[in-house]
């Protein structure tokens, strides 16, 4: 069974473009990347090429007599005679290509050759990506694939294609829910808030109908992550990678949920740990969430890069990671004990990455002015505050209120609740995060002033 994803219509558009370049799909691993490709290869292609690099090493050796297309075609045919390689009708794809980076160099001679269309995926770990921007710089397109959101979830649930217009039409309305879709709309998204998005969790789930096997499932993934890191890496760099990975649930779980270096071992310094902090945001696994020195525009000229949270790229991925007493009450009791901030937000954080919209956040530091996350529009900075209750968002009303915030005119409130508007805050559901870009957008101009 192969569930629909928006990455179905961006490999769609890009077949259509006539002048397509070859293609890098980037992602974590186990977010979808090579199902996607597959499903998109049956009845667009004649013919189907699949290299996988990890399974298949012998392939490494394709690039032995050169670069060019016709070389490498060549060198594939002599491993494996019965691959057909038809002008115009044919797909190769190049899987796990982070352990043989000379396929990168390869994708000019492609681009140039024309006959054939290329896609690489891989999860990137172990090597710089900036080897493969320089050799291939100009010859290839790049984009990343994330696990589902709570719309392609829907998706998978049997509603249509069109429910994020009638999401967006009630938000934009400023009508609440009717109690029948409130309360569908919020059990689905309970769901999926345990499940979390990696395909194949969301898979065994509908298949199932239960969330029997969906812990088994997301714990081997974060052991998967692991293994990555010791493979690729060596020596302290992996001790000291492996500890900031583990060391995430633990600090998102205090009330400052700011990532301190110095608990993650005894005398570590931020100079000796950035370096893993960025692997891991590079491999896709963490996402990382920056302070602001102020709140005002622009929202990149004001990021502090020492200060920052880490979250899991994953809601389900960061549940699985707790102790087996949280994980029970969680799954069991739907309680979320100490780590109800920071699952909220975490969920919140992927959903902003999902549409492409920066991890940012404020913190005072006397500590009594705290914003989760920013957005912005064409002229105003826009705070959202994330609850998991029915607290107020104090926060909110001192940073809309005060003059010397001048960029901020109005602020968004992520919460459990129905649809609102009060002092310039809107209330929006947690199980309508996803639409937040096309809010401000299509709401664009229409805010109240102060």
């Amino acid at each position: 069974m192969y569930l629909n994803r928006k990455f179905d219509d961006y490999l769609a558009s890009w077949k259509k473009d006539e002048s397509r370049l070859p293609l890098i799909i980037r992602g974590a691993r186990q977010v979808g990347k090579t199902a996607s490709v597959r499903h998109f290869a049956k009845g667009l292609y004649e013919s189907f090429i699949e290299i996988n690099f990890v399974e298949e090493p012998r392939y490494k050796r394709i690039f032995s007599d050169g670069y060019d297309a016709a070389s490498i075609i060549r060198n594939i045919s002599f491993i494996d005679p019965g691959k057909r390689f038809i002008p115009g009708k044919t797909l190769i794809f190049f899987d796990e290509f982070q352990t043989c980076p000379q396929v990168a160099t390869s994708l000019k001679f492609f681009k140039e050759d024309g006959r054939f269309d290329v896609i690489c995926s891989g999860s990137l770990l172990g090597i710089g990506y900036q080897e493969i921007e320089s050799v291939s710089v100009g010859h290839k397109s790049d984009v990343e694939l994330r696990p589902f959101d709570f719309e392609e979830f829907l998706w998978a649930n049997g509603y249509g294609r069109d429910i994020a217009d009638i999401l967006l039409e009630q938000l934009v309305s400023g009508k609440p829910f009717t109690e029948a879709a409130m309360a569908s709309l919020t059990e689905r998204f309970g769901d999926f808030f345990v499940l979390g998005g990696m395909p194949a969790v969301v898979k065994q789930y509908l298949e199932r109908k239960t969330f029997e096997g969906s812990l088994g499932l997301q714990k081997q993934i974060l052991l998967d992550y692991e293994e990555d890191i010791q493979k690729y890496l060596n020596g302290l760099e992996r001790t000291r990678v492996l500890s900031v990975f583990r060391a995430i649930a633990p600090q998102l779980a205090k009330e400052n949920k700011k990532f301190q270096i110095s608990k993650v071992a005894r005398g570590a310094r931020l100079r000796e740990y950035s370096g893993c902090v960025e692997w891991l945001e590079k491999a896709g696994i963490v996402l990382r969430c920056s302070c602001l020195d102020f709140p005002e525009l622009p929202i990149r000229g004001n990021v502090n890069p020492d200060k920052f949270k880490l979250y899991f790229l994953d809601t389900g991925l960061l549940i699985a990671s707790l102790d087996p007493e949280a994980q029970d009450d969680l799954r069991a009791n739907r309680n979320l004990g100490v780590y109800k901030g920071a699952l909220y937000e975490n969920f919140a954080a992927s959903a902003l990455v999902a549409q492409g919209l920066p991890l940012c956040y404020y913190r005072k530091e006397d500590g009594q002015l705290e914003e989760d996350f920013f957005a912005r529009t064409a002229d105003s900075l826009v705070p959202i505050e994330v609850k998991g209750g029915n607290g107020k968002a104090e926060s909110l009303r001192v940073l809309i209120r005060n003059p010397r915030y001048s960029d901020i005119r109005f602020g968004i409130k992520l919460s459990r609740r129905n649809v609102g508007f009060e002092n310039n805050v809107y209330t929006i559901p947690l199980f309508c995060a996803f639409l937040l870009r096309r809010f401000l957008k299509t709401a664009e101009g229409k805010f109240p002033e102060n």
